[in-house]
């Protein structure tokens, strides 16, 4: 319900916003003007029709309704239009995530994105549907920008300089004028308020408004996550000042006139973490004469002193709940509350919100429940480590000095397993996931990771929070008063599908109805799966293929707790919606049941907003959690780097494979440092496959690895497998790699086998790139590729080069830039030196017997025969020749003259100790002369080819790897090249190497290859 405020007086228009939109959205709807509007709605006052008119503007400001050039107001889905949020990827594409549940999310390619933002609130139009029915749609108008800053690392380049985001999603760096630095130098971690954003070419710019310190200061590395996601350090001096209002205690008087139940006669204890200091939840169990438990669980009466719309009350909305990051609590409330009065400290009075419920025994049945206000003092302040020693008594003096509670604790293991078994036999999932806390010492180093139990303690105080929240949820449902529920919606039916099926290639069968699949199906294949080796495989694509819980104002039952109500009650202190409903119960208990109607209006309309701002900072909390957490897990391993250890594969990706070592870190193996072979990623089986040697990996395997590579910057680990030869110690930094010319960003992307996809070969040992249809710009020399042709093979023009010679055979070792071959006697043994992966670096040299004279290489062994273009070499002690005719390369290498052709799209390439000349006639050729070894590369023209550059054929799926936009767009975009129309993009330039790529000999200055005349 929308309230308008008119002279100070509240009064209701004559249409709430709710009321405009219902009407705009039927199906008879036209667009109308203001005044056609405001006769429809018969709006005669004045004060009325001016307040109508901010409606209308409001309205049309955050984009709910749209005004058209001939001034008439309409609904956005009326005029094919979509209003919803722009949820960012670090490659430049995005999805939006519409504001109608019902509608599916829209992809929206890195081309049509027109300077939005993560975040922002926008209006899009659906432009095309693509081969797997997922929409596409581009950007019409930003309604609302959401990042006001930016947190990043400043680089100064003298009259200006440019701040790279932490936030990977903001994939462009924003500009900073001279003027703007206010004192800060390069390697500092600065926020920078945006002035413009980014539009076509242009970036964003900004100015220095807080400079945090340099990135490698103790301390700046949390506090610049805390900037990145905008949470709160300290509270307002508003806030403070009304917290400190609050009272020390509370007295007798205040018991009587709000009519609390008194338990302060109960044995009732709070059990928490040795480190907890906000203490909002006790609880007491008892059996009564006929047998029954009766479980009394009390929570901290926190809105009794956050009163609404109170300066504390909107310093908690808008923080929405604490966030425990690794070295520190940022609290709801201030600690004068949380610490404090509101705290459940032992043997004081404190004021509660009460549920009690009773059990049977046997079946664990509800028979009654009591909701109620009351006032307790607690006996014991109990840790989960001292419970859980008595419980299992493991400590005999820590069981004496509890001994008169020793019995209660029993009582309550009795209550919770009965609960639990309960729950379980009504079909709740229950993931038993590893969780993990990071140690650090007072500078803020991480020393240990330690792994969180989920003892009997645990599991105690978990059912006892999980009963009394829905039974709440259901006691409030049935009032029909407005409340905030806790919702789990069922998976879709496609991650549904995907999950079953996946479970089925291990012999598992997931039961539904339609398609549809109840919990307890699921919590059944849990419990048969626990013990064996497909158990974190399938537990981990079980859980991904679920939804995310969030708050919401309706009931739509929790489909992970197989729970029909639920809603979070239990933990006021640190939670939004928890305090907002308690003020709702304190109500309806005060009034009887239920709610005056102007206060049913009221929440009622409120309720909704509540719900999507907590969900929405939960998830601000939980990532900035998650980044505190992988930042001091990168540190910790920062020292181990080369050690080894014994992990479990976590993920599979089409680039690599995620690793979970013993204390829960995480690092990833990447698929160009798998050296042993090419591996193909199957997503259905979410399994990498050698295409050699059949090797498979896939979620649940134990590996050993060893820590390659530690990366600050982003918070990532590189492992290494340990039985596979290491590329790490030889890979150079590309950007320092690719030369004073570089290149475009389309070309320094690596394809998953680590080779740069869409350039030429660097030199021996190195796979060429996209080449006319095939592999173009090849490796020249002697580990160069021979295959089937229409080729002209003079003597000693073997396919194979140098390395085809009578002692080798062809069996090829797929997955590396080498490429070995086993000797067939034992005296031809080949001598292969690491690669370097990058472009202008000498290839290593294969050291193998000459060619022998006329011999044509011959596939053999695991590697299958592709139709690929071929390359025609040769090797000799006189003069010798090579030529290829079609899309290929030919290569000459002789002590004497030696002559290289190439006709079509392809390289001609020659190297000798006397004279070389290459010939091409295509579309790149060029010859080049010189004493020692020269080589000469250029990028082809791009074909059909997949993700490992090789030419696109039924054994290659593609994959979502091959391109920048997430595998996700179908349609030609504008201004490609080829037939797929727009303006046909020209032949791109060869790049220069850098001067580094051929070592000259000492004394000798390097020449640089000249283009050669036309």
């Amino acid at each position: 319900m929308c309230i308008l405020y008119l002279d100070e007086v509240i009064r209701m228009p004559m249409c709430t916003e709710q009321e405009l939109l219902d009407f705009m959205r039927e199906t008879a709807y036209k667009p109308m003007t203001y005044k056609e509007l405001e006769k429809h709605f018969g709006i005669e006052d004045a004060a009325e029709f001016k307040a109508f008119l901010r409606l209308l503007t409001e309205m049309e400001q955050d984009g709910k309704i749209l005004l058209t050039r001939t001034e008439r107001y309409g609904v956005p889905e009326r005029m094919n239009l979509l209003r919803g949020r722009i949820q960012s990827h670090p490659k430049g594409f995005a999805f939006l995530i519409p504001d109608d549940k019902e509608h599916p999310d829209l992809y929206i390619h890195a081309n049509d994105m027109k300077g939005t933002m993560n975040g922002d609130i926008v209006l899009a139009r659906v432009s095309a549907k693509n081969e797997n029915g997922k929409l596409e749609g581009e950007i019409v108008r930003i309604v609302k920008r959401s990042i006001t800053q930016v947190v990043g690392l400043f680089h100064n380049h003298e009259s200006y300089g440019f701040v790279v985001p932490d936030d990977k999603r903001i994939n462009k760096d924003i500009f900073i004028r001279g003027e703007g630095f206010k004192g800060a130098v390069t390697g500092q971690k600065v926020v920078v308020n945006i002035l413009t954003y980014p539009e076509g070419r242009a970036a964003a710019e900004g100015e220095i408004i807080e400079i945090l310190g340099h990135k490698d200061d103790p301390g700046v590395d949390i506090l610049s996550i805390i900037r990145k996601h905008g949470l709160p350090e300290s509270f307002p001096g508003d806030v403070i000042e009304e917290a400190e209002d609050a009272p020390d205690t509370i007295t007798e008087d205040e018991i009587v006139q709000q009519g609390r139940r008194d338990l302060r006669d109960k044995v009732i204890v709070t059990i928490d973490g040795e480190d907890a200091k906000d203490l909002d939840d006790a609880v007491n169990v008892e059996r009564l004469p006929n047998g029954n438990f009766v479980l009394g669980v009390h929570i901290a009466d926190v809105s009794y002193y956050v009163r609404e719309k109170s300066k504390l009350d909107e310093e908690a909305y808008n923080r929405g709940c604490s966030v425990y990051l690794v070295d520190r609590v940022i609290p709801m409330l201030p600690h004068r509350l949380s610490n404090g009065i509101c705290s459940l400290n032992p043997q004081v009075d404190r004021l509660t919100m009460s549920c009690e419920m009773e059990f049977e025994p046997d079946t664990m049945k509800q028979v009654r429940h009591d909701i109620f206000t009351s006032v307790i003092r607690t006996t014991e302040r109990m840790t989960y480590t001292n419970v859980r020693k008595i419980l299992n008594e493991e400590d005999p003096e820590v069981t004496e000095r509890y001994s008169g509670l020793v019995d209660t604790f029993k009582t309550m293991r009795e209550l919770a397993m009965g609960l639990r078994s309960m729950r379980m036999r009504r079909g709740a999932i229950d993931f038993e996931f590893q969780e993990s806390k990071v140690i650090v010492d007072e500078q803020g180093k991480p020393v240990e990771i330690v792994k969180r139990e989920r003892s009997i303690a645990e599991q105690i105080i978990e059912e006892f929070m999980l009963v009394a929240n829905e039974t709440v949820a259901e006691h409030f449902h049935w009032l029909k008063v407005p409340f905030i529920y806790r919702i789990h919606e069922e998976p879709t039916n496609e991650k549904l599908m995907t999950f079953m099926q996946f479970a089925s290639n291990f012999g598992y069968a997931v039961r539904g109805k339609g398609n549809t699949v109840h919990p307890r199906a699921l919590q059944t294949l849990l419990e048969e799966i626990q013990g064996t080796k497909e158990e974190t495989v399938l537990s981990t694509m079980m859980l991904r293929s679920m939804k995310q819980a969030k708050y919401d104002a309706e009931s739509l039952g929790h489909f992970g707790l197989a729970a029909e109500y639920y809603s979070h009650f239990t933990s006021p202190i640190r939670r939004y919606p928890d305090l907002a409903i308690h003020r709702v119960m304190r109500e309806v208990l005060e009034n009887g049941g239920t709610l005056p109607e102007n206060r049913f209006d009221a929440l009622n309309a409120r309720m909704p907003d509540i719900a999507t701002q907590s969900s929405e900072r939960e998830r601000v909390a939980v990532d900035a959690e998650r980044d505190t957490e992988k930042l001091k897990k990168a540190e910790f391993m920062l020292d181990k780097i080369g050690e080894e250890f014994t992990g479990m594969i976590s993920g599979v990706t089409s680039f690599g494979m995620f690793i979970e070592l013993e204390n829960t870190v995480e690092g990833l193996i990447r698929l160009s440092d798998m050296t042993d072979d090419y591996y193909h990623f199957h997503e259905l089986h979410m399994a990498l496959i050698g295409e050699r040697t059949s090797k498979i990996y896939r979620i649940g395997d134990e590996v050993k690895i060893r820590v390659g590579r530690v990366n600050m910057s982003d918070h990532t680990i590189d492992f290494e497998m340990v039985d596979m030869k290491s590329r790490s110690g030889n890979r150079v930094n590309f950007v320092d790699a690719r030369g004073p010319g570089g290149f475009d960003r389309k070309r320094k992307k690596q394809n998953a086998a680590g080779k740069f996809v869409g350039i030429g070969g660097n030199g021996r040992g190195e796979r060429g790139g996209r080449g006319g249809g095939g592999r173009g710009g090849p490796g020249g020399g002697q580990q160069d590729r021979g295959g089937r042709a229409s080729s002209d093979n003079r003597p000693g023009a073997n396919g194979g080069g140098a390395a085809a010679n009578a002692g080798t055979d062809a069996s090829v070792a797929v997955g590396s830039s080498k490429r070995k071959r086993k000797p067939k006697n034992k005296g031809a043994a080949l001598e292969v030196q690491a690669p370097v992966e990058s472009v202008g670096i000498q290839a290593p040299l294969v050291h193998a017997p000459a060619a022998n004279v006329g011999e044509r290489s011959k596939r053999k062994g695991g590697d299958r025969e592709r139709s690929v273009p071929v390359n025609g070499n040769g090797s000799g002690n006189v003069a010798s020749e090579s030529r290829s005719n079609g899309s290929g390369n030919g290569n000459g290498n002789g002590a004497g003259p030696s002559e290289s052709r190439s006709n079509g799209s392809g390289n001609g390439n020659g190297s000798g100790h006397s004279e070389s000349r290459s010939r091409g006639n295509g579309s790149s050729s060029q010859g080049s002369r010189s004493s020692g070894v020269s080589e000469t590369s250029f990028p082809a023209r791009r074909g059909k080819l997949d993700m490992w550059g090789l030419p696109r054929s039924g054994n290659y799926p593609k994959n979502a790897d091959d391109g920048t936009d997430g595998g996700m767009s179908s349609k030609p975009r504008k201004g490609g090249g080829g037939n797929n129309g727009g303006r046909q993009n020209r032949a791109p330039k060869p790049f220069t190497k850098a001067e580094a790529s051929v070592p000259k000999p000492s004394g000798e200055k390097a020449r640089r290859q000249r283009k050669p005349k036309e």
